[in-house]
């Protein structure tokens, strides 16, 4: 069983004549929509997927039923924009999270993701954020040819690279959440994000505050700050939580599959061919794609870092954890966590592993797993071993 405390607020900010962000929020499903687009476009996409989330959230509440909600609501919007000349170019991010039920009867939270709206995990005052930026500028930032204060300032920061409306195919990261008793959710659009460092949203987010004056506080402390932007903030506390019997952590797309073609009738007689030099270029590259495979199979397999019990140590390993191939995972580092000093929920979020993009936030997310509950002597260190404008 899982329950949740909720409250929230938008407010349209200092700058903008409209506020295009919508926000929904209830005992099961949490939801912000920033919209983009000219006049009031933005306004009609983010207020119409909000719609569309809930309806179907209320029909279908398990995973499969959110991630269907959103991706009707990316179809029914890119065909509003097309058959109404006023909503051209009409978009929206969206980012939800909602208690899900799993093939064992398990209700617990699950967060789907479109966008450059965020969501950040809070517990004990120690801010995480859970969620990547679909933009140009964050992305280049995961690709190492921007830094995270470059990409702050740099003219593409608003420019998605996934979006509501944008395209008849949506990619959506869909993550179920490790979560306690007590712990704070904070779901925003990026007029807070991008105002208020993650020190500040830790600070304001937190207990003592009660869940509406942090709400509140948090959008007066971004209008302080610039307030450039709509602001939205959607706060939840849970009081119970449970861990699905299937936890999911990927992208999901909506790419169908190509039709087959019906093959042509091979002709009976067939001139035989002489040799010349396409032959040994024809060689020459096959041979490059296949080295050019292996590097990429290679460079998949291990380009992600996961922890791991490791016979009752937190390790950290790197790799697929059900490897890719002949591609096997790595341990790179041993904690001085125990598992056995962690809590029931995250004993078993460890024994079925915890994916993380890099070494260093696998790091961190093993003190962050620890919390309280470990008094190891010492805490791990570093191992020596299609684009659309947002907001035009």
């Amino acid at each position: 069983m899982t329950r949740w405390r909720h409250a929230e607020a938008t407010d349209t900010g200092l700058v903008r004549q409209s506020n295009q962000d919508a926000v929904y929020v209830d005992d099961s499903l949490a939801i912000v929509a920033d919209g983009m687009g000219g006049h009031a476009a933005g306004e009609v996409a983010s207020e119409m997927t909000i719609e569309l989330l809930r309806t179907g959230f209320a029909e279908n509440r398990t995973v499969e039923g959110l991630y269907d909600a959103i991706n009707t609501a990316n179809i029914t919007v890119l065909n509003d924009a097309r058959d109404n000349p006023k909503h051209f170019g009409m978009g929206t991010t969206v980012i939800a999270l909602g208690l899900t039920v799993d093939d064992e009867g398990v209700t617990s939270p699950t967060l789907c993701h479109v966008g450059d709206s965020r969501a950040y995990q809070l517990r004990d005052g120690a801010l995480r954020q859970l969620t990547d930026d679909h933009s140009v500028a964050e992305e280049w930032v995961r690709m190492g040819r921007l830094t995270p204060e470059e990409a702050a300032v740099h003219p593409r920061r608003h420019q998605l690279t996934r979006g509501i409306g944008v395209e008849e195919t949506i990619a959506v990261d869909v993550m179920s959440l490790h979560a306690l008793a007590g712990d704070r959710l904070l779901l925003c659009s990026d007029g807070l994000s991008n105002e208020l460092d993650g020190d500040t949203l830790a600070r304001l987010s937190s207990a003592p505050f009660t869940l509406d004056e942090a709400v509140v506080q948090l959008v007066e402390a971004a209008k302080e700050a610039g307030g450039r932007d709509n602001i939205t903030a959607v706060l939840v506390e849970f009081d119970e939580v449970s861990v699905s019997a299937t936890p999911i952590k990927r992208t999901i797309s909506s790419v169908t599959p190509p039709i087959a073609r019906a093959a042509a009738p091979t002709q009976k007689r067939r001139k035989r061919r002489r040799l010349s030099w396409r032959t040994p270029a024809a060689l020459l590259l096959f041979a490059g794609v296949v080295v050019g495979a292996y590097f990429v199979v290679h460079w998949y397999a291990y380009s992600t870092y996961y922890l791991g019990n490791d016979a009752g140590t937190v390790a950290v390993y790197q790799g697929q954890p059900s490897g890719v191939l002949w591609f096997k995972p790595i341990k790179v580092f041993d904690t001085n966590y125990q598992a056995s000093a962690l809590s029931r929920t995250h004993r078993v979020a460890l024994n079925q592993t915890i994916p993380e993009p890099t070494l260093k936030a696998a790091l961190d997310y093993a003190t962050f797993l620890c919390g309280t509950s470990c008094n190891a002597s010492t805490t791990p260190t570093t191992p020596t071993t299609t684009t659309t404008v947002k907001k035009g």
